[in-house]
């Protein structure tokens, strides 16, 4: 019998329209209360997400911004009611300014990752180990499903993005950064910085002595049972030990001159130029863009540069 996923694509998925986003939004709210605290880690499979919110790649994106997502929540439900919601929008908010205010983080992960893709290019028994893992030949139960549908839907729940990781580095043995990579090319959501200091919490390089080990039980519970693989790693050291860099402080936003012509550029890491505008936009020209950062995938939304006039006081 093929696999749901099969029959299922990002744009199936992820409508890239503001429309669809509200409409998503509203269609969770109800649910953000306790039934997602009770039932978020649960992954019963592609087609079956009724318990998460299905938000994440409008709000990695900015068509919907944190405030507007929790602003919304928290016209339904308490502060309270709501806790694990609002927790885990905040914990993608605080990755984001902790890799914002350590940028040294970002660009060592880019050298490991040209270092391991140089690796594979000498290494024919380890292209071939990370090719079958990419495209679901790995024989480890449920990690080869998640590869296919994470390449043929372009999402994951996060508790089988954990595994998945888990596993790769693990179980598999593989190079982290070419998982992390692998994630960023095809998630509709991919983040620079939930992804990348998540693979390394996985490791054990993000909090120094901790990693993620993923088990069959643990797997078999939250799957529903669709999974219980049987040749998984039984230990997870960590890759190195690394201690945090210290922050540096960020650039004080400059001032916008009253009645002067600005330029703002909408790309598709932030969507969300509407929020910043501070009058009604007077000109829009489209402007296609290239992204040319290594592993990133170009967004499902498209990108413009917005140019207006700040009107005088």
């Amino acid at each position: 019998m093929a696999d749901h996923h099969e029959t299922l694509r990002d744009s199936d998925l992820f409508p890239p329209n503001h429309a669809a986003a509200l409409e998503r939004l509203q269609a969770f709210v109800p649910g953000a209360g306790r039934r997602y605290a009770a039932e978020r880690n649960r992954d019963a499979g592609p087609g079956r997400r009724d318990n998460v919110s299905m938000l994440s790649p409008y709000i990695r994106h900015r068509v919907l911004s944190e405030r507007q997502v929790l602003q919304a929540v928290l016209a339904q439900h308490s502060p309270e009611g709501a806790e694990k919601f609002i927790q885990e929008v905040f914990w993608r908010t605080y990755w984001k300014g902790w890799l914002q205010m350590r940028p040294q983080v970002w660009r060592a992960f880019l050298r490991e990752l040209a270092a391991d893709r140089a690796r594979l290019e000498q290494d024919a028994g380890l292209r071939s180990a990370v090719t079958a893992a990419q495209e679901g030949r790995s024989a480890v139960e449920g990690f080869d499903d998640w590869a296919r549908e994470l390449v043929q839907t372009g999402y994951l729940h996060n508790h089988a993005r954990m595994w998945f990781a888990s596993i790769w580095i693990f179980t598999l043995g593989l190079p982290w950064t070419l998982g992390a990579e692998f994630f960023l090319r095809h998630l509709r959501d991919a983040d620079p910085a939930s992804n990348t200091l998540g693979w390394r919490w996985v490791a054990g390089i993000q909090t120094p002595g901790k990693t993620y080990l993923a088990r069959a039980d643990n797997i078999a519970r939250y799957t529903d049972n669709r999974f219980r693989p049987d040749n998984l790693a039984t230990e997870a050291h960590p890759i190195r030990e690394e201690s945090p860099p210290p922050p540096t402080p960020l650039p004080t936003p400059p001032t916008l001159p009253p009645g002067q012509r600005v330029l703002l550029l909408l790309h598709g890491d932030d969507l969300g130029g509407h929020e910043a505008l501070p009058a009604v936009v007077s000109q829009i020209i489209p402007r296609p863009f290239s992204h040319t950062d290594p592993g990133y995938r170009p967004s499902v939304f498209p990108d413009y540069a917005l140019g207006w006039k700040i009107p005088g006081r």
